[in-house]
């Protein structure tokens, strides 16, 4: 088949119609803004996509002999095409800064003079052209592959064939070639970052620091995440500037991935580091799981130990050396595996104390801490005996009990802040509130999740391809644009490429901050004296100090 067949085969006006909507719909508002050169990419894949879903169903209708337009037809409707097609390009983009900017004003960022229409027209058809020969040629092999399986079997069975194999040989070369080959790369590459041993961060010389000479954990095995995390906790004088009365040091353990091979000794690492190290004998026990990279958010311990006067002991344990996304994608069990056994360890130890004299037991997770987290509490296997709380921030979509407390949520109440029950167990806030309400006092267990209604990574859903999400529904979150709307693939799409630009704005997407931390804390420990004033002085101290990262 020549080069001129392949590329009339390859044209259809449906075609192009559909991708052209699907172009101007992937410039329309969503969830984090976004700049000329992302806009172009997405509004160049879901126009690619949209071609082939067209070119898919013009294959099937010929498949099944349906008559097609032919003749003076044809060129009528190819010239309705173009005009069609024109039309909305210079629609999308003339509008493309006002849809921006609807999205920059609920995350309270200032608006734009212009969103490049120029730039994201040239930049997206480029790419659209690229991603169009690429499934030209994809055609041409799967063509080639027919031909030479119609010599041994029916022709409609090397059809279907040919087209496995050709989908097999292009998942096979990108999965193994490039993401498996480019894990292996970044996985190198983070280890290597985690071993560096910061200059300004000195090593520990208090005997009951983590890391420390005397320490069962070594300061170089701990990691850079690790060594900023004891290194960093609050000082007795930092702390006294909130507090008026006694003031103990923090106590943080933190154990590495390189510290022990296998989740269990590195687990049973942390027991035996938090007993030495005297955690128990505080009044309130963390256990902590980290993101991907093993750091955890200051705005979420900080905070905490200021709230408790420092009379409080955080333990966490590295299961990994990627961010979050990678460390998903390249050991999804690695995460889970180390969140179960440190939970594991501890609870059983502490269930062995004394119920007068051990500490409040909590746990705590940001992103994928938090799904880590959540994968392992076994909330029924411990209600003989059950730890005070749990509070989870950013839970991603396929979190374990926040999907249960959003899909069960009592009716009327919104997905983005749902209520669940009667509110004695669980509640839901974001940086605007939803701790009060008509709830029943909290009971033995409490459990807080804190999600930001802009938080691509929460609202994240696959179906969200052929249906709206719940979280688009009236009324939507005061950080969520009124002109934001849902297309079919567009919008999942846009919410998955919203995921990787969700740490931009603070406050706002997957920016959790110290303020809304505070807040959620207060709630789950009920710290003494609490009250709006003693959070206001907190929030300020900690808004002096400045965003996490």
């Amino acid at each position: 088949m020549g080069l001129l067949q392949v590329i009339r085969n390859g044209l259809s006006a449906t075609a192009l119609v559909v991708a052209v909507s699907c172009f101007g719909a992937a410039l329309t508002p969503s969830l984090m803004p976004r700049d000329p050169m992302v806009q172009a990419a997405l509004a160049a894949v879901a126009a690619s996509l949209g071609y082939e879903v067209a070119m898919l169903v013009r294959a099937l209708w010929r498949y099944m002999e349906i008559p097609d337009i032919k003749g003076r037809f044809l060129w009528v409707w190819w010239a309705t095409a173009l005009l069609m097609s024109a039309g909305i390009l210079v629609y999308s983009l003339s509008k493309a800064a006002s849809w921006q900017n609807a999205t920059r004003a609920a995350v309270d960022l200032p608006p734009l003079d212009t969103a490049a229409p120029f730039f994201i027209f040239a930049a997206g058809g480029l790419m659209f052209l690229g991603l169009w020969t690429g499934f030209r040629l994809a055609g041409v092999l799967r063509r080639f592959v027919a031909r030479v399986l119609d010599r041994l079997v029916p022709q409609k069975v090397g059809v279907v064939l040919s087209i496995g194999l050709v989908g097999w040989f292009f998942w096979a070369l990108i999965d193994g070639a490039l993401i498996r080959s480019t894990l292996r790369a970044a996985d190198a590459s983070f280890e290597a970052a985690d071993v560096l041993i910061e200059p300004d961060i000195a090593q520990p010389q208090d005997p009951s620091k983590t890391g420390s000479p005397a320490s069962l954990v070594r300061w170089d095995e701990m990691g850079r995440w690790g060594r900023h995390f004891v290194a960093s906790a609050p000082t007795i004088e930092e702390i006294s500037e909130f507090q008026s009365g006694p003031v103990m040091e923090p106590l943080r353990v933190y154990v590495g991935r390189r510290s022990a091979d296998t989740a269990e000794a590195r687990a049973d690492l942390a027991l035996e580091e938090l007993i030495r190290a005297g955690g128990f004998e505080r009044s309130v026990l963390v256990v902590m799981v980290p993101v991907g990279t093993g750091w955890m958010d200051p705005g979420a311990h900080d905070t905490l130990d200021f709230m408790l006067a420092g009379d409080v002991a955080t333990v966490s344990v590295q299961y990994s050396y990627l961010t979050s996304m990678l460390a998903l994608l390249a050991h999804p069990d690695y995460g889970v595996a180390q969140s179960r056994a440190l939970f594991d360890k501890i609870y059983d130890y502490w269930t062995g104390l004394p119920k007068d004299e051990r500490p409040r037991f909590y746990v705590h997770g940001l992103s994928q801490g938090a799904f880590n987290s959540q994968a392992t509490l076994p909330l029924f296997d411990m209600l003989g005996d059950p730890i005070q709380g749990a509070m989870w921030a950013g839970s991603p979509f396929f979190s374990r009990y926040w999907t249960e407390v959003r899909d069960q949520r009592n009716e009327g109440s919104p997905a983005w802040r749902p209520t669940f029950g009667n509110g004695s167990l669980v509640r839901v806030m974001d940086q605007y509130g939803g701790l009060d309400g008509d709830f029943r006092t909290w009971g033995p267990i409490r459990a807080v999740f804190l999600n930001y209604g802009s938080d691509p990574i929460v609202n994240f859903t696959f179906d969200s391809a052929v249906r709206p999400p719940a979280w688009l529904d009236q009324p939507r979150a005061p950080d969520v644009s009124d002109r934001l709307s849902w297309f079919p693939i567009v919008t999942m799409l846009q919410l998955a490429l919203d995921s990787m630009f969700a740490l931009d704005v603070p406050r706002f997407g997957h920016y959790y901050v110290a303020p809304d931390y505070i807040d959620a804390w207060a709630a789950v420990v009920e710290p003494e004296g609490w009250s709006t004033d003693r959070a206001d002085q907190l929030k300020d101290i900690f808004s002096r100090r400045g965003p996490a990262f």
